[in-house]
């Protein structure tokens, strides 16, 4: 049998990493699909989120303690971040239904940061259900997660209006 089930990768330093991975969850929510999405070191609370969590097939999950940013956590948050990442991570494979699509938001930055171990990870990415679709999204992948993609899309940052103090704006960016 055919692997039906791909594994795709946005990444690099441009916006749009999470919109394309949502825009995917709502076309397989549309389709009747189970979708669940984790996002690691966001609060689950962003505008697509918040839609796509009243959709019957959706189950949105999150994880970040601490409320900041890995460089402003001392080492007690890096610690209690970690322990909730690995939760998150676990309670997303194991609720990710096959055929379906399992959506890891920002695990690239949890696998940089240390708060989620690289080959955990990869060991899932080599034993998922063969009909399971998975979407990573983050900055700087390693080269390993890199090679497990099937779908590889950088994101390229040319201009964004933060460069020039602009906070992120509801609706928009968050």
């Amino acid at each position: 049998m055919a692997q039906t089930g791909l594994i795709h990768l946005y990444c690099g330093d441009g916006k749009g990493k999470t919109t394309a991975a949502m825009g995917l969850a709502l076309r397989a929510a549309g389709h009747g699909l189970p979708v669940v999405i984790a996002q690691f070191l966001k609060d689950g609370t962003s505008g697509e989120c918040n839609i796509l969590r009243t959709l019957p097939t959706v189950t949105v999950l999150a994880a970040n303690p601490c409320g900041k940013f890995s460089f402003q956590m001392n080492a007690d948050e890096q610690e209690e971040t970690r322990r909730c990442i690995e939760t998150l991570f676990q309670e997303a494979v194991k609720s990710a239904k096959s055929p379906g699509l399992l959506v890891l938001d920002e695990v690239c930055a949890a696998v940089s940061c240390g708060f989620l171990n690289k080959d955990i990870l990869l060991g899932f990415l080599s034993e998922k259900p063969v009909d399971l679709e998975v979407v990573m999204t983050g900055r700087a992948p390693c080269d390993e997660i890199r090679a497990a993609a099937d779908y590889l899309s950088e994101i390229k940052k040319c201009r964004h209006p933060y460069d020039n103090a602009v906070p992120a704006r509801e609706g928009i960016e968050k």
